[in-house]
């Protein structure tokens, strides 16, 4: 229940008072006040789980906004400040507690009080003076709280949208800690188990409403997202969910055109760093392979990320393509080799290699069952060719 701002009272100018109503409602606003306390004890549970402290404070603003009413009904031909001393009786730690719909509640019950008083309280004749003013006052509360809570809840976004952007910018530039852990979980991120991170254009206008669009799309697929726009590139961490793919494409629409890179499943925000790392690479060398699909996952861009010199890259090929067939026996290697030299041709890699060629079949499934890529495929063959190169040039030595 933030500090509140002032609004004035309508254009419309209230009779005076009799100054005998006046005299009648302060002397009652101690008493207006309690019954207003008994009555939210009785029907509203949470003012009655509150601490004692609390409910003290609660009945300071239920005095004060009777003691506001009175002075707003003392001069009905000057505008006045009708929320302001209302509410700025209660301490910060108070109002971070109490929601916009208590604080309607509250505010309901203490007006249900004074009406209900209003035969009591008011100078024979006024009665209809007093009612009109404080359904009026009632009208201009209502309003005043809530510009308060939306200029609450605006703040509160901003502040989020700058801590979500620490993080993201965390994880992109490989800063992110357990401070960033710790900024990610104030966001309401829950530590999923599977995280991926995915990497386009970011279209132009207002990021705000893109950041928006994304989590739109994140909750229709059930996926925890940190979101921002970081200069042209629009950054998702989307948890939830073991399939890169799947992701991707879940959370595509808002991206401008081009392409839009998914990186590897990791275990937690930590190391999602490497899966910002290697989307980061992979949308760096997409223009290498115009015909890539959209969204296309940042291992298969493993050669053009290779020949753009990312070293991860290179390594993964020589450490998950090269060494598997170089254990799995010299054969494998040497007819993958002559295979891809002699046009995938099985014809011509058996002559040249002197089997028969349901040997070289044979020898080309075992390729592909120890490396996930299929010398049959033109894009999987473009991939083994380049691995055998980089193992090559390790094997010899050479800076990979």
């Amino acid at each position: 229940m933030p500090e509140p701002t002032q609004t004035p009272a309508p254009d419309k100018q209230r009779p005076h008072p009799h100054p005998a109503t006046l005299r009648r409602l302060e002397q009652s606003s101690g008493k207006l006040a309690a019954a207003a306390l008994t009555r939210m004890g009785e029907q509203l549970p949470w003012y009655r789980a509150m601490p004692p402290e609390n409910r003290s404070w609660i009945g300071l603003v239920a005095q004060a906004g009777i003691a506001a009413f009175t002075e707003w009904f003392r001069h009905p031909e000057t505008p006045q400040a009708i929320s302001t001393d209302v509410f700025g009786t209660a301490p910060r730690e108070l109002t971070r507690t109490i929601t916009l719909r208590q604080t309607v509640e509250m505010v309901r019950t203490t007006i249900e009080v004074v009406e209900a008083a209003i035969d009591e309280v008011a100078a024979p004749g006024d009665e209809g003076v007093l009612r009109e003013a404080l359904l009026v006052y009632a009208r201009e509360i209502a309003f005043a709280t809530a510009q308060v809570y939306a200029q609450a809840a605006e703040a509160r976004g901003a502040w989020d949208a700058r801590l979500e952007s620490l993080v993201v910018n965390a994880v992109l530039s490989g800063e992110a800690d357990e401070g960033a852990v710790s900024r990610a979980a104030a966001l309401g991120w829950s530590s999923p188990e599977h995280v991926t991170v995915v990497l386009g254009t970011a279209p132009d206008g207002d990021s705000e409403l893109t950041v928006e669009a994304i989590r739109r799309a994140s909750r229709h697929a059930k996926l925890q997202v940190l979101t921002g726009v970081l200069g042209d590139r629009l950054v998702v961490i989307a948890g939830g969910s073991d399939d890169p793919l799947h992701v991707a494409k879940s959370l595509i629409g808002p991206f401008a055109a081009g392409p839009v890179v998914a990186g590897p499943v990791v275990g937690d925000l930590l190391s999602a760093t490497r899966s910002a790392q290697a989307a980061a690479a992979g949308l760096k060398a997409c223009a290498a392979w115009p015909d890539a699909p959209r969204p296309v996952l940042a291992d298969d861009l493993l050669p053009e990320r290779a020949m753009a010199a990312d070293p991860t890259a290179r390594a993964l090929l020589v450490e998950e393509i090269y060494r598997p067939l170089q254990e799995a026996g010299a054969a494998l290697l040497e007819t993958l080799s002559v295979y891809l030299e002699q046009a995938s041709s099985l014809e011509g890699a058996a002559r040249m290699l002197f089997v028969h060629p349901n040997t070289v079949r044979y020898r080309l499934r075992r390729v592909t069952d120890v490396t996930g890529w299929s010398p049959s495929d033109v894009r999987s063959a473009f991939t083994l060719r380049v691995a055998l190169i980089l193992g090559r040039l390790a094997d010899r030595g050479g800076q990979i």
